[in-house]
């Protein structure tokens, strides 16, 4: 059976558009935004990486990050900390892990949603298949 590869693009984002809408909304219960909390996330793997490196992290631009972590500063999320030359770190504040451990909480309940129609098995099949197109090298 030949799949159809833009109807298998369309589900993909489908199901990657519906996830993101119900963790945006549930994330906004606690006063933040799933780029918001998508950031501390990041900020939280890697303590004092550069808005470079983070922007990477999250899929955003390094310009966008920027903007991202100038409100995350403004809300008492974050602390911008001068580093090594001209790099400045980005660290979580303890109102910004609060925020973070309360999101956690909201994604897990969220996920167990969205994944609820497949078994576990599906599941671990359906990472261990994108994971393997992740780690693909990218084309021409």
């Amino acid at each position: 059976m030949d799949v159809e590869l833009q109807e298998l693009g369309r589900a993909v984002k489908q199901a990657q558009y519906r996830q993101h809408r119900a963790l945006d909304s549930a994330l906004q219960t606690i006063g933040t935004t799933l780029a918001q909390w998508d950031a501390l996330r990041a900020i939280s793997r890697s303590p004092g990486a550069s808005a470079r490196e983070l922007a990477a992290a999250t899929f955003q631009t390094e310009q966008a990050f920027g903007t991202l972590a100038g409100r995350l500063t403004a809300q008492d999320l974050v602390e911008r900390r001068p580093g090594h030359g001209r790099r400045i770190e980005h660290h979580l504040t303890p109102t910004g892990r609060k925020t973070l451990t309360a999101g956690h909480k909201i994604a897990d309940e969220v996920l167990a949603d969205c994944f609820s129609a497949l078994p576990n098995a599906d599941r671990a099949t359906l990472l261990y298949l994108l994971q393997r197109l992740a780690a693909a090298p990218d084309g021409p």
